[in-house]
């Protein structure tokens, strides 16, 4: 439960800006998006429909839940199943806020500071809420999954995952569409505690609608020695994607790795990036992204690091590839040191496919279509360092999938 003064303070902030756009990213008019319910109760992944499953082990789910902990389901506003297999417990949102006092937890790391996060606040439908209890190292991925089934629908979620004092979890998020859904939009707000010694290991797989637009807001708080890694792909068309995690190293030695792979196609918008700060001593962090702009696509791609603790050290990576003249791909590297004793680099790059590459390839017997689209495979086959195996072959599989059309 909230405190009176905790949930009127929160009222009050979504009031405020409950008008107020984004200052990155396409605006939104939210009242052409529904919230959509629905009856839907299921007591397995497999209960699904055909055309729902496939979409599912399309983005990593597991239906069988052959190898993982634990599963989480929400369609449009409702969760549709939970179920946990492990001693990490999992619940939908609304009914931890029942069952405990979650008043350092809610809203603390992110703020309330735009329409879709006051949306959120003010119109909650959803969302998971994660705890790995002390000491509890979970070998096998957790996995949630957060689908649109109806045109136009909104989903405002609000997650929160708290890994306690030396426990560790992998977790595996899909977020999609149903077949034959289009348009839609998704905002979420997330926030991950990883407790002194503990580890998180967040992978999301995103295959939206050509016309969905996604607002997500993301704060993760890492204690002495904890470990973050958050690795994020989107390979399919969408009509935009803006989210800015920050992740703030507190604790002494703590450590954050932000992977992300883009591929910006047809007429997307995508403004995405990273942010860390460093206040712990002997803190750590790397940002690294992959993206490629084609077609009439945008992408955005941002990293800040700012340094203000002491003996810290972060790098940033950023590399693009433009495959079209009617595309943009906009890099923005940024280092922020506030001490003497630290280390910040960055190295960005942003070019189109070289003429000697082409050249070699087309030697080798492939057509010119043939040898961009291997190109554009390497480039975006990125090496996620810090996967378990599981994930990893996952991740592997799905890119190869949705690369073979080009």
């Amino acid at each position: 439960m909230l405190s009176k003064e905790k949930a009127e303070w929160i009222k009050r902030a979504a009031e405020k800006y409950r008008n107020v756009p984004a200052p990155h990213g396409e605006d939104i008019d939210l009242n052409e998006y529904k919230i959509e319910g629905g009856k839907l109760e299921i007591s397995s992944l497999e209960d699904l429909s055909e055309e729902e499953k496939s979409k599912l082990e399309g983005i990593g789910i597991d239906v069988k839940e052959e190898s993982t902990s634990g599963s989480y389901l929400q369609i449009n506003n409702d969760v549709v199943y939970t179920r946990a297999k492990s001693k990490v417990e999992i619940l939908p949102i609304s009914e931890a806020l029942k069952k405990y006092n979650l008043e350092d937890y809610f809203w603390n790391l992110v703020k309330i500071k735009d329409k879709y996060t006051a949306r959120v606040a003010l119109e909650r439908t959803g969302g998971f809420f994660i705890r790995v209890p002390k000491g509890v190292k979970e070998t096998l991925p957790l996995q949630t999954c957060l689908l649109i089934g109806k045109e136009n629908a909104s989903q405002n979620i609000h997650n929160i995952v708290i890994v306690e004092e030396g426990a560790e979890l992998n977790i595996i998020t899909g977020c999609a569409t149903s077949p034959h859904v289009k348009s839609g939009l998704h905002i979420s707000v997330s926030e991950f505690y990883i407790k002194r010694n503990g580890k998180l290991t967040y992978t999301m797989i995103h295959d939206w609608g050509e016309n969905v637009h996604v607002r997500q807001r993301t704060g993760v708080y890492i204690e002495d020695n904890g470990v973050f890694i958050s690795n994020y792909v989107v390979i399919t068309p969408v009509r935009s994607i803006q989210s800015y995690p920050t992740v703030y190293c507190a604790g002494e030695n703590s450590k954050a790795t932000l992977q992300t792979v883009v591929y910006g196609r047809k007429r997307s918008r995508i403004d995405l990036g990273s942010k860390v700060i460093l206040s712990g001593r002997r803190s750590r962090a790397d940002i690294v992204s992959r993206s490629i702009a084609d077609d009439y696509s945008e992408v955005v791609a941002r990293g800040r690091l700012v340094g203000e603790g002491e003996d810290v050290k972060g790098h940033l990576e950023c590399k693009g590839l433009i495959i079209s003249d009617d595309a943009r791909l906009y890099a923005v590297p940024e280092l922020d040191a506030r001490k003497s004793n630290i280390e910040l680099s960055h190295e960005a790059a942003v070019g189109k496919i070289g003429e000697e590459q082409l050249i070699y390839l087309m030697s080798r017997g492939l057509s010119e279509e043939e040898a961009v689209s291997l190109i554009i495979k390497g480039f975006l086959s990125m090496d996620f360092s810090g996967l378990p195996p599981v994930i990893g072959k996952t991740v592997k599989r799905i890119m190869d999938m949705t690369l073979q059309g080009l």
